[in-house]
């Protein structure tokens, strides 16, 4: 994305955490299956709030080792200028990025981070709630030399891949989790607040 656009998670589904109860005619029954579905909700909430957490996180830790500050990363769902529901956003700093000779292909790891470190909770991808970040990054690598369809899947999956190879390294994973435990316990934190975490997973498991 362009420096200082914020990295929006948008749209996520619930069905990697959905759950079913029975209903009852009997009202003890039906009494008990309240509290089971509260309890199911209670559950679904915490798990699509770490997952959050962990999307974002794996925003805000993808954009540190590509050298583009964080302004700050929250989990607290608000709605943009154009009416879409994001349940989180890491806000890239204006004006700081560093150029790099790859820089269209690290904005779009950086993109695909959320949807990578989102699936080392949900033990898999979520490209509906990552459909946002996907569209862009396609959009961005379409200005590359990859023309063609097959070309720029071929270019996705490599960088993909590379995102994977890089979130999967100790430092970066540690700083990842240490992050999303952060953004869960106060929803929003600022980026100097994270890149202290991020300073302190590295020094630990670098």
């Amino acid at each position: 994305m362009p420096s200082g656009s914020e990295v929006p998670e948008s749209n996520r589904k619930s069905s990697s955490f959905e759950s079913t109860n029975s209903e009852s005619t009997n009202s003890k029954s039906a009494g008990s299956n309240s509290k089971d579905s509260n309890t199911a909700s209670s559950k679904l909430a915490k798990a699509e709030l770490t997952a959050t957490a962990f999307h974002e996180a794996g925003h805000a830790v993808a954009a540190l080792v590509l050298g583009r500050p964080v302004e700050k990363v929250t989990i607290a769902p608000s709605r943009s200028s154009t009416g879409r529901m994001n349940l989180g956003i890491c806000k890239i700093q204006k004006g700081r990025t560093k150029p790099t000779k790859d820089w269209l292909e690290d904005e779009a790891m950086i993109l695909f981070a959320g949807m990578v470190s989102e699936s080392h909770f949900t033990g898999q991808y979520c490209q509906q709630g990552a459909g946002q970040d996907l569209r862009a990054a396609r959009r961005l690598l379409s200005q590359t030399r990859a023309t063609t369809e097959r070309q720029l899947e071929k270019l996705e999956r490599r960088l993909l891949d590379k995102t994977e190879h890089l979130l999967d390294e100790e430092c970066n994973t540690k700083a990842i989790e240490m992050i999303a435990a952060e953004l869960i316990a106060n929803e929003t934190i600022s980026g100097r607040a994270v890149k202290h975490l991020f300073n302190q997973a590295v020094q630990k498991y670098s």
